[in-house]
C-alpha cells in the first residue's frame, strides 16, 4: 500500500519557468536558502511539458512574458494532460493590471508573485502553496489505500461467496451419492462453452460461479426417491422432477446477477431444445441460453462419470450420445461448439477428477 513516504516542504519538487537567467539564478538562490532542495529550473518554456511528465512535481512558478511559448500556452499544455494531482501555478509578472491578473488566474493559476520579487512574500506564498499541495496529495494517497482496501475486501467477499456456492452446490451432489467434483467439472466446461461462443470474461465467470447450483432442488426430495437405485415409477420421477422447481425457489428473491443466472439455470437445465424437457416443455431458443449450455455440459459429465447405481460410459459412446441427440435434446450449436472443444472438456475432466478413493 501507499502512503509510506513522509512529505516535507524542503523535498517537494519545484518547477521554476523564466526565460531570463537573472531571474532563475535569484529565485534558485532565494529558495536554496530557504532549504527547498529539489529545484528544476527551466529557461526554454517549451521544455516545460517534457520535463513535467519525468518527475513529479508540486508547486509551478512561471513567468507570463517569454518568447516562442507564453505562460499561458504553458498553461494550456500543462492542463491537456489531465494530471489528477495537478500541481499549484504561481505566476510570476511584472503586470499590475486586473484584466491581466483574472486572465492568468481564469487559465489555471492558484496565486502570483509580482516583480522585483519580495523575499518575504515569495517565501510566504511558496509554502502556503506547498503546504495546500501536499495536503492534496497525501488525500489522493489515502483514497487510494481505501479503494486498495476495499478492492482487497471484495475479491474476499467474492472469493468467499464462490465457496459458498460451490459448498452449497455440493451438498445437493453428495445427497444424491455424488462427490462433488461434478460440480466442478460441469462448471467449467459451462463457461469454456460460452467463452467459445463469445461471451465476455464477466459472464463467463458468472455462469462458472452460477452453474454449482443446478441441481440444488434435489435437497428437497426425499430420500427414498432420490437414492433409489433402480428405475422410478411414474409418480416418483413426477416427484423427482420438482427438483428443478424447489432449486429455483430456494434461489429466488435475490436480485444479485449471481442468484438470477443460478436460479435460471436450476429451473431451465432439464428444457429440451425439442420442448420434451421439463418444467415448462420450453422448446429452442426459448430456452435460456444458460440453461442450454449447463444441460450439455452436466448430461457430458454425468453419462461418464461413475455413480454408486451404474458405471461410466467411455468418452466415445458419450460423445455418441450427445451426437444423437443434437437438435432433440441439445441446442445444435451447441452441440457443434462443443465438438470442437472436446480435447480442451476431457481437460478439464481430467483436472477436476476423481480421487483414487471415491472411483
Amino acid at each position: 500500500m501507499k502512503m509510506n513516504a513522509i512529505y516535507k516542504k524542503e523535498t517537494a519538487c519545484i518547477l521554476i519557468v523564466d526565460d531570463e537567467p537573472v531571474n532563475l539564478k535569484l529565485l534558485d538562490k532565494m529558495l536554496s536558502a530557504q532549504g527547498y532542495l529539489n529545484l528544476v529550473l527551466v529557461q526554454d518554456p517549451t521544455l516545460v511539458v517534457d520535463i513535467y511528465r519525468q518527475q513529479r512535481i508540486d508547486l509551478i512558478l512561471l513567468d507570463i512574458n517569454m518568447p516562442h511559448l507564453d505562460g499561458f500556452g504553458v498553461m494550456e499544455q500543462l492542463k491537456s494532460l489531465g494530471d489528477p494531482l495537478f500541481p499549484p501555478i504561481v505566476i510570476l509578472t511584472a503586470q499590475h493590471g486586473q484584466d491581466f491578473l483574472l486572465r492568468a488566474l481564469n487559465a489555471g493559476a492558484r496565486d502570483f508573485i509580482t516583480k522585483p520579487f519580495d523575499r518575504n512574500e515569495l517565501l510566504a506564498r511558496v509554502c502556503n502553496m506547498l503546504d495546500a499541495q501536499l495536503a492534496h496529495r497525501l488525500l489522493y494517497d489515502q483514497k487510494d489505500v481505501l479503494d486498495e482496501m476495499v478492492q482487497i475486501r471484495t475479491d474476499e467477499l467474492r472469493r468467499t461467496r464462490l465457496q459458498v456456492v460451490q459448498r452449497l452446490g455440493r451438498a445437493a451432489e453428495y445427497r444424491d451419492n455424488e462427490t462433488g467434483n461434478h460440480i466442478l467439472r460441469m462448471s467449467h466446461i459451462s463457461a469454456l462453452l460460452a467463452k467459445a461462443i463469445g461471451w465476455n470474461e464477466a459472464d463467463c465467470e458468472l455462469i462458472l460461479h452460477a452453474s454449482p447450483m443446478h441441481d440444488i432442488g434435489k435437497i428437497g426430495i426425499p430420500d427414498h426417491i432420490l437414492l433409489k437405485p433402480g428405475k422410478f415409477e411414474p409418480d416418483e420421477w413426477e416427484i423427482m422432477k420438482t427438483h428443478v422447481i424447489i432449486g429455483a425457489n430456494i434461489l429466488e428473491g435475490d436480485d444479485s446477477d449471481l442468484m438470477k443466472s443460478a436460479g435460471e439455470i436450476a429451473l431451465t437445465h432439464h428444457e429440451k431444445w425439442d420442448g420434451s424437457g421439463y418444467p415448462q416443455g420450453l422448446s429452442g431458443e426459448a430456452i435460456p441460453l444458460v440453461g442450454r449450455i449447463a444441460a450439455l455440459a452436466d448430461v457430458f459429465d454425468a453419462l461418464t462419470s461413475a455413480r454408486p447405481y451404474k458405471k461410466g460410459w467411455t468418452v466415445e459412446a458419450a460423445v455418441d450420445w450427445i451426437k444423437e441427440n443434437r437438435g432433440t435434446h441439445f441446442d445444435p450449436e451447441l452441440v457443434d461448439v462443443f465438438m470442437k472443444l472436446l480435447p480442451e472438456i476431457l481437460n478439464i475432466c481430467d483436472q477436476f477428477s476423481e480421487p483414487e478413493h471415491n472411483k
